[in-house]
């Protein structure tokens, strides 16, 4: 007798497809969710990228502080400079504060990464006085080492009369800087400094009479001699020039010892 074959069971034909088709949407679902994840990570680099280059950094180098000393960051500036002559020039302030209670308030121009004019107001605490003026301010101006200097005139500012000197070697000094000092004792204030700017000596000398008759006190900090200082240095503000007007200021001829200029005709 001939055996029937058994029926075909059509119901197994589909008892792994489930399976297959549920693998096959997880498989879709990762792949989307990987995409969306990528898509995310393209978008915030390319915002990270964005916001880079729209940030204005300042990559100078900041000058070396001295030992004993630190920057003060949260302290409030004391001092302001109306500098008109801002282009391609990067303002800087820098307080500087000593545990004996001396400040420092630097307030420094840089132009193509170099120190083009700098101003010290130095506060003296309970700390010795180490430094010699015009040595400081020398090495301030080249700090590759101290160089001899020589005088350079006298200018006649707001606060006095302020003597000049250079570097004694002058050929080997190309942009003829021009350094100052002056001290007050009974405001307990030394004020130093240096200028690069403009073109020729009368006119870099100008440049730091204007740079002095600028100069603003904005808090005396509890120190009365300092505000009337500075009240009485107000008083005797003449105002002077800037641009291109500055190089054409000379010195004037009784105060200025190099290249004096006669007044009148002969």
């Amino acid at each position: 007798m001939r055996s029937r074959p058994a029926p075909y069971n059509r119901a197994r034909e589909f008892d792994f497809r489930p399976a297959v088709y549920s693998f096959a949407d997880e498989c879709t679902a990762v792949a989307g969710r990987m995409l969306a994840y990528m898509g995310c990570l393209a978008l915030l680099a390319m915002a990270a990228v964005a916001a880079f280059n729209h940030l204005e950094l300042d990559w100078t180098p900041a000058a070396a502080v001295k030992p004993g000393w630190t920057v003060a960051d949260r302290s409030y500036p004391a001092f302001a400079v109306r500098h008109p002559d801002t282009a391609g020039i990067t303002a800087a302030y820098e307080i500087q504060r000593h545990p004996a209670g001396g400040r420092k308030d630097v307030l420094r121009w840089m132009a193509e990464g170099r120190p083009v004019t700098e101003l010290e107001l130095y506060r003296l605490g309970g700390e010795a006085l180490e430094d010699a003026d015009i040595a400081d301010v020398a090495l301030r101006m080249d700090p590759s080492g101290l160089r001899e200097t020589v005088g350079e005139g006298i200018i006649d500012s707001k606060f006095g009369p302020v003597a000049l000197f250079g570097f004694a070697d002058r050929r080997q000094d190309a942009k003829r800087c021009l350094g100052f000092t002056r001290s007050f004792e009974a405001a307990n204030l030394r004020i130093s400094g240096f200028s690069c700017q403009s073109e020729g000596l009368p006119a870099r000398r100008a440049a730091v009479a204007c740079m002095l008759d600028r100069l603003m006190l904005l808090t005396a900090g509890g120190e009365p001699k300092l505000a009337e200082l500075f009240a009485h240095a107000e008083l005797k503000r003449t105002g002077c020039a800037s641009g291109p007007a500055l190089s054409a200021v000379s010195s004037d001829w009784v105060t200025g010892a190099q290249n004096p200029l006669l007044r009148g005709s002969l």
